[in-house]
Order: structure tokens, then C-alpha cells, then sequence
């Protein structure tokens, strides 16, 4: 392990990083109007944030050692095909959760 001094001068900053970031947003532009084409694009923020995240677990899952699994694949095409129709996130949520169970106890 690094020396004491190290970790704490690294943790200082990411803290100073962390306050500063989020300052920015608060402080300095909480309290004003936005423009209308900046607001438009933080709408997609959260929708863009959920993919980001499941991408990598279903292109390199880490329990078949990075090899992608076709339990994994059926589940997220069922996801996705349940969210394009019917516009539910917690419908494709859910269908993709079973459908994931159900493709785990069928291929093994």
C-alpha cells in the first residue's frame, strides 16, 4: 500500500474534484434559467445513463469470463423489444429479468 500522505492528498482531491463539479451546477447555475436546447438535451441524460451502464454486463459479462452469453443477448433483445412497444420501462424491466431467469435455467 502506498504511503499515508499519498492516499490522503488523492482522496483531498477527488473531494475538491467532487464539490468543485458539482458547485459549478448548483452554485453558479442552479438559480438561473437555462437556454431551451440545453434543457432539451439534459431530457436525455437519465435515458442514456441505464445502457451505459448494462452495456458492458451484457457485452463482457464478468461470470462467463468475458465471453459473451447467449442467455444474457436473449434477455436484452426481450428488453429492448418490450420497451420499444409498449414505451414501459418497468415493463421491459421486468420481461428481461425473467427472460434472463428463464434462459439461465433453460441453457444451463
Amino acid at each position: 500500500m502506498s504511503d499515508h500522505v499519498t492516499l490522503w492528498l488523492v482522496i483531498a482531491g477527488l473531494a475538491l474534484g467532487s464539490f468543485g463539479l458539482r458547485f459549478v451546477f448548483l452554485g453558479l447555475v442552479g438559480n438561473r434559467a437555462m437556454p431551451a436546447w440545453l434543457l432539451r438535451h439534459l431530457r436525455y441524460t437519465a435515458v442514456a445513463i441505464l445502457p451505459a451502464l448494462v452495456a458492458p454486463l451484457v457485452a463482457w459479462p464478468a461470470a462467463t469470463g468475458g465471453e459473451p452469453d447467449p442467455a444474457r443477448l436473449g434477455a436484452t433483445f426481450v428488453t429492448l423489444g418490450v420497451g420499444i412497444a409498449t414505451r414501459n420501462v418497468f415493463a421491459g424491466l421486468v420481461t428481461g429479468a425473467a427472460t434472463l431467469f428463464i434462459l439461465m435455467a433453460w441453457l444451463g
